[in-house]
């Protein structure tokens, strides 16, 4: 069952250019934490990346996922966000990297791609939430 965030957090995932730390599991079962953009929609937190990257392989082998993401303005302000992935596509993943180009780097298109680079986009479900400030 997804959980909706508070009105008084909704500023972090719609209006303010925040990163989220985006905690995996690893296949031993450890964490991995990667900084990232992020976006949401509908009620979902869509993240991006390129096929064959550790993220991606964990997400693809264990949906669990945690996210922190801190106000930029005020670091003891912050959303906490557990979920799992609801959906993975590689279709749309190329506009989606460009429009978080767009929020984050101000930029039509995405800048760091690499030659042959698949993109794949995952939406995370809101499983539960903490907040702070």
């Amino acid at each position: 069952m997804a959980s909706t965030i508070p009105a008084k957090y909704m500023d972090l995932l719609t209006d303010k250019v925040a990163f989220a730390a985006l905690a995996t599991v690893m296949p031993d079962g450890s964490p991995q934490v990667t900084p990232l953009w992020f976006d949401y929609k509908d009620g979902i937190i869509r993240i991006n990346t390129a096929v064959g990257r550790r993220k991606a392989r964990n997400l693809d082998s264990n949906p669990k996922v945690a996210l922190a993401i801190i106000d930029p303005t005020n670091p003891y302000r912050y959303l906490q966000i557990r979920g799992h992935v609801e959906r993975s596509t590689r279709d749309g993943a190329d506009r989606h990297i460009d429009s978080l180009a767009r929020r984050y780097l101000g930029q039509d298109k995405y800048p760091f791609g690499r030659p042959g680079e698949v993109r794949v986009m995952y939406d995370i479900a809101i499983d539960s939430w903490q907040g702070n400030g």
